[in-house]
């Protein structure tokens, strides 16, 4: 056979394996049809709340004008981000925001992890049922009533907590305005917003482990540490593992209504942060390309964590997000 007829039966091949692959794509949305339906409300919400607004990130590169729009625009290149790094305010909007995801990091995502591991060793289903329904109410609050609830109770003046210190004789207590407490402070109010409704999947993961493993090791005489520690824990350690690979893509993002509305003049140095800063340069002064180009650093930083912890993942032989 001469070398133009294989290039020809190479060919063919792959249009045929191309072929091969069409009509099993087709038949598989035949054949799974009311599951993509199932899933096209989710498919549309990301297309048309994330994968077209990308197309606004060309503004970063630009002098954006609303009345020139993105086409008419003039082209600048790495201006704004040159002048972010220039920034003086730069290092302070790093520290303040990598400080409070790294709170949130050590403190927060490991406690519904401890609250989960409480509530798979509870016995009485009904008791069980209570505590999960009194710890998921605070997810369904408002940031606005989160901040009214600690204001009411940590206020200095007329707070519930500090007229109940006063009234047992001790000093009062400065919370909300004092610039060492504000990390913790906001690391806390997340934690007690939220813990409990990051529960629920890892209970789903505890449920899936097969319950003759627990009777095998109670008849080797393992305790319930041991049988956590040794059973329950390797079970959901891909969640774990996957739950961390995300949060560390978030590391940027510190929750801009919480910090927003527990922000105040007093704690300003230690409150402003990359979320607070974008609204205040792109929202309040209308800098629109130089708030975009700092929300893309944000981005970047987020997505080469993710890849990075992601293949660190995969060579200690763990399964990670892809």
């Amino acid at each position: 056979m001469s070398t133009h007829e294989q290039r020809m039966s190479t060919v063919k091949g792959k249009q045929t394996s191309t072929k091969k692959k069409g009509l099993n794509l087709l038949s598989a949305l035949r054949r799974d049809r009311s599951l993509y339906v199932l899933a096209l409300p989710g498919i549309l919400f990301f297309l048309v709340f994330k994968y077209i607004p990308m197309w606004g990130i060309i503004i970063a590169f630009q002098d954006y004008s609303p009345f020139r729009g993105i086409q008419g625009s003039e082209w600048v290149g790495l201006q704004h981000f040159t002048a972010l790094f220039d920034n003086p305010d730069f290092a302070l909007l790093f520290r303040n925001t990598l400080a409070i995801s790294l709170l949130n990091l050590i403190l927060f995502f490991p406690f519904p992890i401890l609250i989960s591991l409480g509530l798979n060793e509870l016995r009485s289903v009904a008791y069980k049922r209570l505590i999960q329904t009194i710890i998921y109410m605070p997810h369904f609050l408002s940031w606005v009533i989160i901040a009214g609830l600690t204001l009411l109770l940590f206020a200095k003046g007329t707070g519930l907590i500090n007229e109940l210190f006063a009234l047992w004789g001790w000093p009062r207590v400065d919370i909300l305005t004092n610039p060492d407490s504000f990390w913790i402070m906001v690391t806390l109010q997340a934690m007690w917003k939220e813990a409990g409704w990051g529960t629920i999947v890892f209970l789903a993961a505890m449920a899936s482990v097969d319950t003759q493993l627990y009777e095998a090791a109670r008849m080797d005489g393992a305790g319930r540490l041991r049988q956590i520690w040794h059973i329950t824990l390797p079970a959901i350690r891909s969640v774990i593992i996957v739950l961390l690979i995300l949060r560390l893509g978030d590391i940027m993002e510190v929750g801009f209504e919480q910090i927003f509305l527990m922000y105040n003049g007093a704690v300003s140095e230690v409150a402003e942060v990359f979320d607070t800063y974008v609204y205040r340069t792109g929202i309040e002064q209308g800098d629109f390309s130089y708030s975009t180009a700092v929300g893309l650093f944000k981005s970047v930083i987020g997505l080469v964590l993710v890849v990075v912890a992601n293949r660190v993942v995969k060579r200690m032989g763990q399964e990670g997000v892809y």
